[in-house]
């Protein structure tokens, strides 16, 4: 009788250690982050008149890709905001080549953080050409 209670639990802790194997959240990947903040930004987020400052292109290096960077000020409320954003992956709705210094734009932010923001995404462009 012991024994068979003993394997009664040593089944229904291998039934919990699978199920949680396969059940449980895999983490999101980095560009998968992104992502998800570009959309939110897309959807809540309020806009404001920006100027681009230069787009700089980073060598890949230590294990990281090559980056196209938008760097671009704006204010908020009377603060001034220098960002960046990577927009490697979106250059298929952009012409960097027009982006020069003081090309005006319009920058999506987030109200609660003014800092978190962009001017590229997949359904938004902020650019005036």
């Amino acid at each position: 009788m012991i024994s068979l209670r003993i394997y009664v639990l040593v089944i229904g802790a291998a039934a919990l250690l699978a199920a949680y194997v396969f059940l449980r959240r895999r983490p999101k990947s980095p560009d998968e982050l992104e992502r998800q903040r570009r959309a939110w930004l897309e959807g809540t987020g309020r806009i404001t008149d920006g100027t681009v400052i230069d787009v700089q292109e980073l060598a890949a290096a230590n294990n990281y890709h090559a980056a196209t960077m938008l760097i671009y000020k704006y204010d908020v409320a009377g603060v001034s905001y220098e960002c960046s954003q990577d927009v490697t992956y979106l250059r298929q709705w952009i012409n960097l080549h027009s982006c020069r210094l003081g090309l005006p734009t319009s920058v999506r932010y987030d109200p609660q953080n003014p800092g978190n923001s962009l001017v590229v995404s997949e359904n938004w462009m902020g650019l005036r050409q």
